[in-house]
């Protein structure tokens, strides 16, 4: 009996040895659980998507900049048009699409958020602007550069026609000249409209440039010259962010006559954020920050700034701004989210 026992002591104690062990696993396994349950699962990669313009490139680094150094998620950008954009956000290869242009996409947008597939969650910015601009001291004059006022008079588009030899492209010409977009942009079509819709037509002729760079290239060359141009722009942009410029006035926005003939003012627009909709049970934390995410033309427009005076990349004009706005976007995050994001810049 004695000999039956001592055989059995040692073989018992690996027995609870091994059921510690197993209890361990199983309660840092259920630990690990949940902190999925009540986080997120961190080790999905959040996926951005760059539709193509620098104010997207620069929200897309600003957002992925916190989610990586505050909540501890790897994040990766995929550039691809916006119609394979959406198509990916509503797949789900697509997490998050810093701005949404509505009113770019049609109807297949709003039926993908009927369909449940994608959400809309908070409003990146709402301050856009579209429409004729002349620099400021075109109006005013600017003492410091020595330039007078040119057409002090000139406040709407009504005004234009009694300064069509001040836009004139040059002395050969005619008419007036109003730089408009590129052809390839919604805007162009508009444009040409409101050309024949306010009579335009008969005192300017309506210059379509190659590109958007050709676009900005006209006016920042003008400007920098102190020079009068008149034309289209758009905010956020960096033009509207480093130039003072003047918008023309137009009839208020109606939609009953903008469906018509665009006779009025460019339609105001707020540009949410939008995620495809399984993101919220994969990274509840994540949704949660991205609703809270905020910010303004004005805003954005520093953050191009800087990459166009600095020939900076996105990810730098990110780091810039999270640095010099942590009144901002501190408000976005727990404390200690932005301790962590702080310390990492």
């Amino acid at each position: 009996m004695k000999i039956w026992t001592e055989t059995l002591r040692p073989i018992s104690m690996i027995m609870i040895a091994i059921s510690m062990l197993l209890l361990a696993a199983c309660g840092t396994n259920n630990q690990a659980s949940s902190e999925k349950a009540n986080g997120g699962d961190q080790d999905k990669t959040i996926v951005f998507v760059d539709a193509g313009w620098n104010s997207i490139r620069l929200h897309n680094q600003i957002a992925s900049t916190i989610i990586q150094e505050g909540y501890g998620y790897k994040t990766k950008v995929e550039r691809n048009s916006m119609s394979i954009a959406l198509l990916g956000l509503k797949q789900g290869d697509i997490d998050v699409y810093m701005e949404i242009w509505g009113n770019r996409m049609g109807d297949s947008y709003d039926k993908a958020i009927e369909n449940g597939k994608i959400k809309q969650i908070g409003v990146n910015f709402g301050d856009t602007e579209r429409g004729y601009f002349v620099p400021t001291y075109v109006i005013e004059g600017d003492p410091k550069r020595g330039i007078e006022p040119m057409a002090p008079d000139l406040h709407s588009v009504k005004d234009l026609p009694k300064y069509q030899e001040l836009f004139k492209a040059s002395k050969k010409k005619d008419k007036g000249r109003i730089v408009g977009s590129p052809s390839s942009w919604g805007a162009d079509k508009v444009l040409k409209q409101k050309m024949e819709t306010y009579n335009l037509d008969k005192t300017y002729n309506y210059f379509s440039p190659g590109s958007g760079m050709a676009l900005n290239t006209s006016l920042k060359k003008a400007y920098d010259a102190g020079e009068p141009w008149l034309g289209y722009s758009y905010s956020p942009s960096w033009i509207l962010g480093k130039y003072d410029m003047t918008k023309l006035e137009e009839p208020d926005y109606d939609p009953k006559v903008w469906n018509k003939n665009y006779g009025t003012a460019f339609p105001q627009q707020e540009i949410p954020i939008a995620i495809n909709a399984d993101l919220t049970n994969t990274s509840p934390e994540i949704v949660k920050f991205l609703k809270q995410y905020h910010t303004s033309s004005k805003l954005t427009n520093e953050g191009l700034v800087y990459m166009e005076d600095n020939d900076g990349s996105a990810k730098e004009a990110a780091h810039w701004w999270l640095k010099n706005h942590t009144d901002v976007w501190t408000k976005w995050v727990p404390k200690d989210v932005a301790k962590k994001v702080k310390q990492a810049l």
